[in-house]
Parts: C-alpha cells; structure tokens; sequence
C-alpha cells in the first residue's frame, strides 16, 4: 500500500506556536521533507523529535519530488514542511503535493499558523473577502503592471514582500492604488514583531526612516 504525505504547518515564528497534533505527526513520520532542515531542526530539537530529514527546495526540486514520491509509492509516510507556516502557500511544496495527488496519495492536511491569515487577523482591514497575491515580482515594471490589473479589485489584498523590496513595492501601491488603508505585519510572533496600521504614504514614511529586517505580510 502507498504511504501518506502529511502537509504539516509549523511555527512563523514563535516555536510554542505548533499544534499537539503536529508535533505527534512529524514524531511518527519516517521522513520529514523540509525546505531548510537547518531551520527546521531548531525545531525538531525543540521538541526532541528525532525523525530523519531531507531537503527540498526550488533548486532541487525535481530530483527530490521523483525520489519522494517513490518513498511515498514504496509505503513510507512522510510529513512536509516549508521554513514557517503552512506548506504549499508560495511555498516550492505545492509541487510536491500535486504530484502526489496525480498519483493517488493520500494527502493529508495538519493545519496550524499561516503568515496570510495571522496577519488578516490583525489587521483592522475587512476580512470578509480577500484575495492573496503572493509576492510581487522583483521587476519593477512586471511588479507595476500586477499592481494596476489590481485597481479595481474591491477585496482586501494580502502581498508577502521582502526587506529589500519593501519601499520600492509601497511606492509603486502608492502611485498606482493610491493612498489607501495598508496593515505592514513584521516580523510575526517574534521577539521584535511589529505591526503597522495607517495609509500607504504613512506606511513609506515609516519604514523610509529606519532598517526594514525580518518577513513582511502586506494587508491593503
């Protein structure tokens, strides 16, 4: 019988913040699929959890879905988890989880933190309807011309965002949005986590006037 893939969310920040549920799944598993194991054996170690891991990530991505893929089909149940939150949202782990679909495992979802819903939460915006838009591309024309098929959209908008990229994607809302409600979240659940509420030009004034670190979450 074919194994099952576990789709485990783990922590965005704060490690206390994993279900019971996850950490008995990742113990029982007989491989964990992770897309950094340095990073995610801060958390194993946290919680004495001594199930081997392997890498996968964007740069391996087809080796490693063939190679797990046939551990699944030969029996073997293996948990899936991206660096934080829920594996599969902007996450290479999406492909893993289709191709196993397409060969009929069992997929089965351990739910937990997501980096979109936490900061929705807290937002102080509309969650009633929104749309997730993932990140912008790196380009600015290419990330300008995304913006502007957004214009009309009448839902709450969530972007992920870098650092580095954060002014320039915030004056590119700016001018091509307008100067409307924005919610930055950074740095979520850890120690220096920070949460933004005003207007998109207040919102560049802000992180203008200081080092921008840590994962950012955009709700506009």
């Amino acid at each position: 019988m074919a194994g099952k893939l576990f789709v485990v969310a783990t922590p965005i920040g704060n490690l206390g913040d994993i279900t019971l549920r996850a950490i008995e799944t990742l113990k029982t598993s007989d491989l964990i699929a992770a897309e950094d194991t340095r990073q995610t054996k801060i958390l194993l170690d946290r919680y004495e959890i001594k199930t081997p891991s392997t890498s996968y990530h964007k740069f391996n991505i087809k080796e490693k879905t063939r190679h797990i893929i046939g551990q699944l089909q030969a029996g073997k149940t293996i948990s899936l988890v991206s660096d934080a939150g829920m594996p599969g949202i902007s996450d290479p782990g999406e492909e893993l989880i289709k191709e196993a679909i397409d060969n009929g495992i069992e997929v089965i979802p351990i739910p937990g933190a997501s980096a979109v819903i936490t900061a929705l939460s807290v937002s102080g915006i509309s969650t009633k309807r929104f749309v997730f838009e993932g990140f912008l591309p790196h380009e600015g024309k290419n990330r300008r011309r995304i913006l502007r098929k957004l214009v009309e959209e009448e839902r709450t908008i969530v972007f992920y965002e870098s650092p580095h990229r954060l002014i320039k994607s915030l004056n590119d809302m700016l001018a091509i949005l307008g100067d409307r409600k924005i919610c930055v979240a950074r740095e979520m659940t850890k120690k220096f986590e920070e949460i933004f509420r005003g207007t998109v030009k207040e919102a560049v004034e802000h992180f203008s006037a200081k080092e921008v670190l840590g994962e950012l979450t955009i709700v506009l």
